[in-house]
């Protein structure tokens, strides 16, 4: 072999080297994005008009107590975790929040939509399949909540599980909590106290409980919900108030006065 056939040979071997270590490389994104969705239920979407992370809250969430091994659950202590990565990840631009959850543990299910509304990023939820008890604080703790139309949400007042005492300080500890979350949903929604309660405490459309079961279309008529709609409309409505944040910089720039301030 004459020393132009072995430059050859060996700009062959480094090109084909080159290309399995783009392989490589791509396979392990993709692994690593496909761990990401079987361990935490999230995913970063890098692909469309903007960068965007979905959240999935599903099951019951879980709280101090761990659920049985058969539950599918939502851990508000990976949860919270995730949510202040995306807060300070500056590539990352805007949240949605896809529920489908029978409710759960009221003070880690509160603690997750308090952490949503104090965000400062972009956030949008979706409603699917259900929305349900402490699911709907979750829900309305976006900027902008949608719901499907065939999806529902159910409105109760708080209960416990185990031992209860029954003394007047139960009672009192129940309406507190009550409160928390009534004050929680009204501000983040269009519904008002008043009306927000009369649906919780409804008696003769449950069989076995006392509250309001509402279809989409009811948890929108409601104010409960911003909107009707699925996921290519919370795609739309993300992007739209991203634009709308990164157009303020310029905004609040255009009307500094010239020159520092007038004399």
């Amino acid at each position: 072999m004459n020393h132009k056939q072995a430059q050859e040979e060996r700009e062959h071997t480094a090109a084909r080297q080159e290309q399995d270590h783009g392989d490589d490389e791509q396979e392990t994104a993709g692994e690593r994005q496909q761990n990401q969705i079987v361990e935490t239920g999230s995913i970063t979407g890098t692909k469309g008009k903007h960068v965007i992370h979905c959240l999935t809250i599903i099951g019951q969430i879980e709280g101090h107590f761990i659920l049985p091994a058969q539950n599918k659950t939502t851990k508000y202590e990976h949860v919270i975790p995730q949510l202040v990565a995306i807060e300070q990840d500056p590539d990352i631009e805007g949240l949605v929040i896809i529920l489908n959850t029978v409710g759960g543990d009221v003070e880690a299910g509160l603690a997750i939509a308090e952490l949503i509304a104090g965000m400062k990023k972009p956030t949008v939820s979706l409603v699917l399949g259900g929305g349900h008890s402490i699911g709907v604080p979750l829900a309305v703790s976006a900027k902008y909540s949608l719901i499907a139309p065939s999806a529902t949400m159910t409105i109760h007042p708080v209960r416990m599980n185990g031992l209860v005492l029954g003394v007047p300080q139960t009672l009192s500890y129940f309406d507190k909590m009550q409160e928390r979350i009534v004050r929680f949903v009204t501000d983040n929604s269009n519904i008002t106290p008043e009306r927000f309660r009369e649906l919780m405490m409804q008696t003769g459309e449950m069989v076995m409980d006392v509250g309001t079961v509402l279809d989409g279309e009811a948890a929108v008529k409601e104010g409960l919900i911003d909107e009707l709609g699925g996921l290519s409309r919370v795609i739309e409505k993300l992007y739209e108030l991203i634009e709308e944040k990164q157009a303020k910089p310029d905004e609040d720039k255009a009307q500094q006065p010239e020159g520092g301030d007038a004399t």
